[in-house]
């Protein structure tokens, strides 16, 4: 006797997470509901327009803003932002960025350049205890 499997779900949050889209930007339904693993890779392989359109225009969540600035969501924290952004505002911070967004700029690139470093000596480690 088999019994049919219930669809997987997960919350709103979750999948507006793994959309890359900022929840309260998205319609009430989507907000209210539930989505299955189905719906979800629908929503991904052919997203509808206001998914196009969140992710163009934004608003748009906290890791992308932070990803498009060039900056940790710690240094967003530091610099004071703390509402979500549209494109236009990420690009006239782009245009005209503040010191604080030079700073975490600078952050980040320095943060980079260690990895980078640490990998490297990781790796050549590793290539002399081969030998």
């Amino acid at each position: 006797m088999s019994q049919e499997r219930s669809p997987q779900t997960m919350k709103p949050a979750t999948a507006a997470q793994k959309l890359g889209i900022y929840l309260p930007a998205a319609p009430e339904d989507f907000q209210n509901g539930t989505v299955t693993r189905a719906e979800l890779n629908e929503l991904l392989a052919n997203p509808p327009k206001w998914i196009v359109m969140l992710r163009l225009n934004g608003p748009h969540p906290r890791q992308i803003v932070a990803s498009k600035l060039g900056v940790s969501s710690s240094g967003l924290a530091r610099g004071g932002v703390t509402d979500p952004l549209t494109t236009a505002e990420i690009q006239e911070l782009l245009a005209n960025p503040p010191a604080w967004l030079v700073r975490e700029r600078a952050t980040q690139a320095g943060v980079r350049e260690e990895q980078k470093r640490i990998k490297a000596a990781a790796a050549e480690k590793a290539a002399n205890e081969s030998e």
